[in-house]
């Protein structure tokens, strides 16, 4: 790193999404001096760059998927529907951004290039591609978990002459289908959702599937003013409810074994859940269907049903059919998904039976034939949970790089922090519940833990911490030990990394839910234990 012009700040923040931001928000509650930069040109994170048509909250939704720490944001803000689309859950944000003067502290349209710890100085120094230095006391990645998109290298890809956009940085100008031939390849969330959408506009939609997938309604609809009443009025108990909740959400969990029920008590219940749609099909499923086969296999063989019962076309419906564990892959949200295979603009590849060989200045070509385009969409994804941090790289003691340290698998403790890296924190990265929990309560959470780390550190006159060797073993055995007691590190997913060629397979989430803020919190109060501590430097 150049020698130049220096800022310092007692806390550099990488990312201004709804973790950064609250980060930010809490370390100046802190009274501390704070620095946030972001590649994008205004906050929000993934909401800013995934516009995806039809882009929208798939999770238990709204009004619960926001922030806890202010009552106030709750008695003021209005919800319109249970899963809301992208424009409002970044108007929410924007809403956030202005009530806490947010941005003045965040520096956009900027991109870390370097974050390198200095051990004299026990301080992290950051250059960014603006040419700019940054040195803080404690360095805070909320880089996020599904933030870095994964390209796929297909021969002949970059010849494409045509427009081509990846779900996951779609451009902020409208896109226009209208007339044009269309190849989607991926089948994940953001092509689940964007598919029915591009195929009433396009003249034709070419579908080309790698995995089929398990997809349940949405079951989206208006969010009643006496329902945001009513959540205004319980609000503590309904955030006492998201805190003891296995996801992070006012509902309870489930403890009833689908091996009780006869198979039409079974179905029964699947037709309701179906019928009901919405994030609480899994939310009130019965306890062991990511545990045992057997449960798992009842209510996959009511989806595969569901899909040949909508699909008109017996052909199509069969290459439709998921044969692995339901729920073993990140469960998807659909409206409209499995009918839009009945239109007459609507073809599926199954790319297992007929691969792609490469794309030519103006088409794609299968092992079956060449098919002309005019437009391409991946939908492929996100090298997530810990791309971000790995396309970051920090540098730790010694020079000792992530990438090097994690190639592997990843070896932190607590989802939190990594040994050899000195106050360095992470929110939601691999360890941690992350993509399993609330988001946005879950980055509280984790931020409030760091934000209390803080206080320890400077109360005892501390100048760093980080764990030790044998804690990040540990960490890593109880995330493992709590996977394999499921069904999940079966399937190849993007939890375990199998989306990316070359990655470690690794299931990289902690599977114990709301018990990961018992366990750092205990953490805490041993005084934090399995870390090392060292003084301030004279």
């Amino acid at each position: 790193m150049d020698s130049g012009s220096i800022e310092h700040y007692d806390v550099v923040v990488i990312g201004a999404g709804v973790s950064g931001m609250y980060a930010l928000h809490h370390l100046r509650e802190m009274g501390l001096s704070v620095r946030v930069y972001d590649g994008a040109s205004d906050i929000g994170g993934t909401w800013w760059y995934n516009r995806y048509p039809g882009a929208r909250v798939d999770g238990p939704g709204s009004p619960f998927y926001c922030y806890t720490f202010s009552e106030a944001l709750m008695q003021e803000w209005d919800w319109a529907e249970t899963q809301s689309e992208q424009s409002a859950v970044l108007a929410y944000l924007e809403h956030v951004a202005d009530r806490f003067d947010l941005r003045r502290d965040i520096q956009f349209d900027t991109w870390v290039q370097d974050a390198r710890y200095d051990e004299a100085a026990q301080r992290w120094t950051v250059e960014t591609d603006t040419g700019g230095l940054a040195s803080a006391k404690f360095l805070i990645c909320a880089v996020g978990a599904l933030s870095t998109a994964n390209k796929p290298d297909i021969p002949g890809i970059h010849d494409f002459s045509g427009e081509c956009y990846h779900t996951g940085l779609w451009p902020h100008e409208p896109v226009s289908f209208e007339g044009k031939r269309v190849a989607v390849i991926g089948t994940g969330s953001s092509g689940i959702q964007s598919i029915p959408e591009i195929a009433r506009e396009a003249a034709h939609v070419t579908v080309l599937q790698r995995t089929p997938q398990y997809a349940f309604p949405a079951g989206n609809r208006p969010i009643t003013p006496e329902e945001m009443a009513d959540a205004r009025t319980n609000w503590k108990s309904l955030r006492a409810k998201m805190n003891a909740n296995f996801g992070g959400f006012p509902h309870e969990n489930q403890a009833r074994s689908a091996l009780e029920d006869t198979p039409e008590q079974r179905e029964a219940l699947y037709e309701e859940l179906w019928q009901r749609g919405g994030f609480k099909f899994f939310l009130d499923l019965y306890s062991d269907i990511a545990i045992s086969e057997e449960a798992n296999q009842s209510l996959a063989d009511f989806v595969r049903a569901k899909i040949r019962e909508i699909v008109h076309d017996s052909a199509t419906a069969e290459k439709l059919l998921p044969d692995y564990f339901v729920i073993t892959k990140r469960p998807i949200l659909e409206d409209g998904y499995f009918e839009t295979f009945n239109r007459d603009n609507v073809s599926l590849i199954d790319l297992r039976e007929d691969p792609i060989e490469r794309f030519t200045r103006t088409s794609v070509v299968t092992r079956t034939g060449e098919r002309p385009i005019d437009m391409l969409v991946l939908a492929t994804g996100f090298d997530a949970i810990s791309g971000s941090m790995l396309r970051l790289n920090p540098k730790g003691r010694g020079g000792l790089s992530l990438k090097e340290k994690w190639k592997d698998r990843f070896h932190n403790y607590l989802g939190l922090t990594i040994g050899g890296f000195p106050n360095l924190f992470m929110i939601h990265g691999p360890g941690s519940p992350g993509v399993f929990y609330n988001m946005p309560l879950g980055a509280e959470r984790q931020m409030d833990w760091i934000g209390g780390c803080l206080r320890h550190l400077r109360k005892q006159g501390l100048g760093a911490i980080e764990p030790t060797a044998s804690s990040e073993e540990a960490w890593g055995t109880e995330v493992s030990t709590l996977a394999n007691a499921t069904l999940f590190p079966r399937t190849d997913s993007w939890w375990t990394g199998a989306n990316v060629p070359g990655k470690p397979r690794y299931f990289s989430v902690y599977l114990g839910g709301s018990l990961y803020y018992q366990r750092i919190t205990e953490v805490k109060d041993k005084d934090y234990e399995g870390f090392v501590f060292e003084h301030t430097h004279p």
